[in-house]
């Protein structure tokens, strides 16, 4: 099973930027789907966006859609949400999370409850 670390979180003023990072260990990241998840305080875990285990697919929830970037690099085993034009509403711990798919379908999963392992959570902080 994958292991996942992420980093990038911080403190950001609204407007601003925040790269997010998630490194898996392993030497089979390619078969994986990827996924970025977020709670906020009081809130349930909900979706951020998506990838293919290719990356040629991808899904954003409507809330970041225009603002973030999903990407993969397969080569270096690490998946990363580029968060632009940061609001208050995205203050929250950000998760990445993995589904094994070996090599079928190229596709993305935005329900949380079929992935199979997930990072420690790094916090994003967007003060107004």
């Amino acid at each position: 099973q994958v292991q996942l670390v992420e980093s990038g979180g911080g403190l950001v003023q609204a407007g601003g930027s925040l790269r997010l990072s998630c490194a898996a260990s392993g030497r089979t990241f390619s078969s994986y789907a990827m996924g970025w998840f977020r709670r906020a305080p009081g809130k349930e875990r909900e979706f951020v966006a998506a990838i293919s285990r290719s990356g040629g697919g991808f899904s954003y929830a409507d809330s970041v859609k225009g603002r973030f970037t999903i990407a993969r690099d397969n080569a270096k085993n690490t998946v990363s949400l580029q968060m632009n034009s940061l609001k208050p509403d995205d203050t929250a711990v950000y998760y990445c999370a993995s589904k094994y798919v070996a090599h079928g379908a190229d596709y993305y999963y935005t329900n949380d409850r079929t992935y199979d392992a997930w990072g420690q959570g790094t916090q994003v902080t967007v003060s107004s």
